[in-house]
């Protein structure tokens, strides 16, 4: 079931300014956004465009040098952790859980911000991870070892762990890397049913344009910590602005089956490489 929205909903970053340690160079100057409410948002760019960085920053995982990110009206920085843990689900690459753990094992690990310490597991949290498991298409994987799990299928397991927090807000970093095509789609799918059916703010980050362009509601390119374009995907997927975030000359075709762009890439830019960012 859909939350019902307040006006003071919302994620969004207001002129951030980001670097890893103080002598470092910036990485996001100055930057803002705002996620749209109960869309699917990509963070598009080449490698070291500052995609993951921001994610990181609109996570709370990275302090912003300067600037603010604002969650549901209130400065991140100043929410408790555990009442951020309910709002905010967590995805990033940077993860392991012991192979001996099974998947329902894994999934309850994401009902400890609905918890006190001493609290034991009750019906309403069996719920919460019976429920996870469905929404993203592994309930007959529950007593499986996540050591036995293909990737595809360890995704999801991660993914049904971060919805049964019943975040507002899900924040994923390329959650289809190194996946099959089949798997992609079943992991983007599992996203669009939470987006629809659970009302799900979402947030990814995606190399994949196609898959961008076709799951999204809405992109944002970055380049050098830059952001260059937001808007529609296909306000955002043309030739002109692929160059000068990618260096690459492209073809965007409209597929008017699924209403959206596709690109195909021809080849580098004679502009020349990017900068890099981290």
């Amino acid at each position: 079931m859909k939350r019902p929205a307040s006006q003071r909903d919302g994620l969004t970053a207001e002129g951030i300014r980001v670097r890893y340690g103080p002598r470092d160079p910036l990485i996001i100057d100055g930057e803002s956004l705002r996620i749209p409410q109960g869309r699917i948002s990509a963070l598009i760019g080449a490698n070291g465009s500052g995609k993951s960085t921001l994610l990181k920053t609109l996570a709370r995982q990275l302090p912003p040098e300067s600037g603010n990110i604002v969650l549901d009206g209130l400065d991140i920085a100043t929410v408790p952790t555990r009442e951020l843990a309910r709002k905010l689900g967590i995805l990033f690459q940077e993860r392991h859980a012991p192979g001996d753990l099974t998947v329902e094992e894994l999934v309850s690990h994401g009902r400890y911000p609905h918890r006190s310490f001493l609290e034991s597991f009750g019906a309403e949290d069996e719920t919460a991870v019976g429920n996870a498991m469905g929404m993203a298409g592994i309930g007959e994987l529950r007593h499986r070892l996540v050591g036995q799990l293909s990737g595809g299928q360890k995704q999801l397991a991660w993914i049904a762990m971060a919805v049964a927090q019943n975040p507002r807000y899900l924040l994923l970093d390329e959650p289809t890397t190194f996946l099959d095509m089949a798997h992609q789609f079943d992991v983007m799918d599992v996203l669009v049913r939470l987006n629809r059916d659970l009302g799900m703010s979402i947030v990814l980050v995606l190399h994949d344009l196609n898959l961008a362009a076709r799951y999204a509601d809405r992109l944002f390119a970055l380049r050098a910590g830059k952001i260059i374009a937001a808007g529609a995907p296909d306000e955002v997927m043309t030739e002109g602005t692929l160059r000068r975030v990618f260096d690459v000359e492209t073809l965007i075709v409209r597929d008017e089956a699924r209403k959206t762009v596709c690109c195909i890439p021809l080849k580098r830019s004679t502009s020349g490489p990017q900068g890099s960012r981290s």
